[in-house]
């Protein structure tokens, strides 16, 4: 029996599916300009390590508009590989992936060894869309969290104080008098964390002022503007570990109403992704036991 193929696109179409995302991506953007939107991005982002802070914000604002509380995403694929299965007549969440192709040789044809890489649509869907499968033994999927009052994330100083030093700054603890729990000196490559108090809570600041020594300092931002990203990176990457502080709030900075608001605000979404992105990967390359983030089949 012939299997029917599917037909290639247009240039035209192709440009036209190109069109629709970067409109779709933009929209989703746009919700960062609102306290709530914000907040949104913030929380999926924190969420979800293994994702682009573009695709954060498209899952961000799809959750909102279908009143879906996002919890754990995964392709349909993936799902059944964990002993679920997406219910029937459910809609998915559409994100963007990348898709590497080949450069052909213009005058052979042949390909080349250069890549571009293009994003299609990809759809997934959170475990409230999915049931258990009969008779499947279904995975976990919840990591655990520890309080910062804890010494459960003692492992993970000594890599990320490497990393601190790898960016040119001295790491010492030392007992703070007051509520401050550490501080960075960008001038003199400097990082103090307060001694007197639980490893977990040692490292959550050690995340924040390695995000201060990453570049997010108050020269290049407003004093406000830099506790935000450094606020929002610490929960981020905190929560990629199974540090408990998604009970902490972070402020949203308000007057994105000016000319080129859009552009401002994902810029500063980015660079927060970027900074989070780096501390990340030193803790979760450290961290053996870290549940990994699922990703879309």
């Amino acid at each position: 029996m012939a299997t029917k193929s599917s037909r290639r696109l247009t240039d035209s179409e192709r440009a036209e599916r190109r069109r629709h995302d970067r409109e779709r991506l933009q929209q989703a953007a746009r919700e960062l300009l609102s306290s709530d939107g914000w907040a949104r991005w913030v929380k999926t982002r924190a969420m979800f390590h293994s994702y682009s802070a573009g695709n954060c914000m498209l899952l961000a604002a799809q959750v909102h508009e279908r009143g879906i509380v996002l919890t754990h995403v995964a392709g349909f694929r993936t799902w059944l590989k964990l002993g679920r299965n997406v219910r029937k007549g459910e809609t998915a969440l559409r994100i963007l992936a990348p898709v590497p192709v080949k450069e052909r040789d213009k005058l052979t044809g042949e390909q080349s060894d250069e890549r571009r890489v293009f994003f299609k649509t990809a759809f997934v869907f959170d475990v409230s869309q999915t049931d258990i499968l009969p008779g499947a033994d279904a995975v976990a999927l919840e990591p655990p969290h520890q309080p910062l009052t804890g010494d459960s994330h003692t492992h993970l100083l000594a890599p990320l104080r490497r990393f601190a030093e790898s960016l040119g700054c001295s790491v010492s603890f030392e007992v703070i008098e007051g509520s401050a729990g550490g501080w960075c000196d960008p001038k003199a490559k400097r990082i103090v964390v307060d001694a007197n108090v639980p490893a977990n809570a040692q490292l959550r600041t050690l995340i924040h002022e390695c995000a201060h020594a990453l570049g997010i300092d108050y020269e290049q931002y407003s004093r406000a503007q830099a506790e935000v990203m450094v606020d929002t990176v610490t929960l981020v990457a905190a929560s990629a570990v199974g540090l408990a502080v998604d009970g902490e709030t972070v402020p949203y900075v308000s007057g994105w109403s000016e000319r080129g608001a859009l552009e401002a605000v994902t810029e500063f979404a980015e660079t927060i992704d970027r900074v989070a992105r780096r501390i990340e990967d030193v803790l979760l390359a450290a961290n053996e036991e870290t549940v990994t983030p699922l990703i879309a089949a």
